[in-house]
């Protein structure tokens, strides 16, 4: 990316240029790399700038995703309870945003993110940094698991909002959380604390 030169005055199209130099930094290099010094760099303000509009990397990383929710505030609420029951609260927690008028939002992001690829990498980068790096990280105890063990929730979750949301297959659709809640969770569970298959452990 050509950096852009000089620095840029406090306004909207300040703010703007922030967000597409983070949004391409984000695509391109991950949330952890991405930096905010390089990120004011390529939009050609001051770093100060960037933290006045968005506070924190996270922050303007959820403005980029134009994020519906901040799971740093939701998840841990799912968190709170018994270990052996965490699979349930998740599926609960990504069933009540989906439900909410938030998940018009969500789901136009998903959407987005079937057909363009750099949306497709800012997608992967929220659900994996910013949704299942907190849920996963704070139950299991082996930290090594934690990639494969993430991966796999997400077979459960992501594949249960598709069916209910996007695709719309019935009963699931109209099933309420209650029921989708017992029928999934288990199995979160399961790929939340059982032993792994050693097929699954890193080498």
């Amino acid at each position: 990316m050509v950096r852009r030169s000089g620095r840029r005055p406090g306004n909207q199209d300040t703010r703007t240029s922030i967000l597409e130099a983070a949004r391409a930094a984000f695509a391109e290099k991950g949330y952890d790399k991405a930096s905010i010094r390089a990120i004011a760099g390529d939009a050609g303000v001051d770093p100060a700038l960037v933290h006045h509009y968005f506070g924190t990397k996270e922050k303007l990383f959820l403005a980029v995703m134009n994020a519906p929710i901040n799971p740093g505030e939701l998840i841990p609420q799912a968190l709170e309870g018994p270990r052996e029951q965490a699979g349930e609260r998740l599926i609960r927690l990504a069933i009540g945003v989906w439900d909410s008028p938030a998940g018009s939002a969500a789901l136009a992001v998903f959407r987005s993110a079937l057909s363009n690829e750099w949306t497709a990498r800012l997608l992967r980068e929220f659900v994996v940094t910013q949704i299942l790096r907190r849920a996963v990280g704070e139950i299991i105890e082996d930290q090594a698991e934690a990639p494969m063990r993430s991966a796999l929730v997400a077979t459960q979750i992501a594949g249960t909002m598709v069916t209910r949301y996007v695709l719309r297959i019935e009963p699931l659709a109209g099933a309420d959380p209650d029921t989708i809640a017992a029928a999934v969770g288990p199995n979160i569970q399961r790929f939340l604390t059982d032993p792994m298959p050693e097929v699954f452990k890193q080498p």
